[in-house]
């Protein structure tokens, strides 16, 4: 199953009043496991950014002038995003800015939910939390996910920090990307660098006949002193079964 987790930041709240798409981040995840192939772009909006906006983002109106407009790239986003499940916090937000910048550009069957399937993550941590907090910020404290490095909210970040959260929330790990490693499209891998590390070569470290000697020599010491060696009661346990 290829699923896309996806972000976007924007001008403002409200697309019916302008407000359009600025920067869209998105991270790739086939049968559960990050690929290491993304999505990321910065977009010249056409109009000024809300102040509030920025205070949430940090993206300037400076830094955009010189960034392609959405039109310039929506044929190559379509391609990345196209016959995947959008993974998206809040889904309704997001799509309806997606959404938006299609019908600029006069695509009237174009819309993001008629070839994409949608997954909102705020939806179904609702339902697994009723009744607290289930901001991105929240549910990465509630299922112990790193997000020091978000101090603003950034797409690419943000999708990649939403990916760590939604395999927790579904009961699953993560393939992990090793850092400055390339990904399959070629492009160095950037934010969160995670181990690519595929099931079955996990190198396995036996202990050496020192390591064992030194280990009963422990064990013996808190015997001595009156402790319960677990180690020693598994040893016997053991024993018996094969007897």
């Amino acid at each position: 199953m290829r699923q896309i987790i996806l972000d976007t930041e924007t001008t403002g709240l409200e697309p019916k009043l302008g407000h359009r798409i600025i920067e869209i981040g998105c991270v790739e995840v086939i049968s559960r496991r990050l690929t290491g192939r993304h999505y990321h772009q910065y977009l010249q909006p056409d109009r000024e950014i809300d102040d509030g906006a920025i205070e949430v983002h940090g993206i300037t109106n400076e830094f955009l002038v010189d960034k392609p407009r959405f039109s310039d790239i929506a044929e190559d986003f379509i391609e990345f995003i196209k016959g995947a499940e959008l993974v998206i916090h809040n889904a309704p937000f997001d799509v309806g800015f997606i959404n938006h910048e299609f019908r600029l550009l006069s695509r009237t069957h174009d819309l993001v939910d008629e070839f994409c399937g949608i997954l909102d993550t705020l939806a179904m941590a609702r339902k697994l939390h009723p009744g607290q907090r289930n901001s991105l910020d929240a549910l990465c404290k509630r299922y112990d996910v790193d997000n020091a490095q978000r101090t603003l909210h950034g797409a690419l970040l943000d999708a990649e920090i939403l990916a760590d959260v939604y395999l927790m929330m579904t009961g699953g790990q993560r393939k992990l990307l090793l850092g400055g490693e390339e990904t399959e499209s070629g492009s160095k891998a950037q934010a969160i660098r995670r181990i690519q590390l595929a099931a079955g070569q996990l190198k396995v470290m036996r202990a050496s006949s020192d390591e064992l000697l030194a280990h009963e020599g422990r064990l013996a010491a808190i015997e001595k002193q009156g402790g319960s060696c677990v180690w020693r009661e598994l040893e016997q346990n053991a024993e018996k079964v094969v007897s």
